[in-house]
């Protein structure tokens, strides 16, 4: 049940860095890094969540859960 878990966290985290990575390449984004020089706040929360959740999910399929 939990690697059912973690495997559903590093594959959420994967897409949802794809689409993070798409949000930052979009006009809008390029319209806000002209005027602040970031991307939108929408695209830096979608990859720092992204890679959270990735690195979440990729920690608990290595670390595994032990049983004694």
């Amino acid at each position: 049940m939990t690697k059912a878990l973690f495997i559903a966290l590093l594959v959420g985290g994967l897409i949802l860095t794809i689409i993070g990575i798409n949000a930052s390449n979009s006009f809008s984004s390029d319209v806000a890094r002209f005027f602040t020089g970031s991307p939108t706040d929408k695209a830096v929360w979608m990859l720092i969540g992204g890679v959270v959740m990735g690195v979440g999910g990729l920690a608990g399929l290595t670390l595994g859960t032990r049983r004694t």
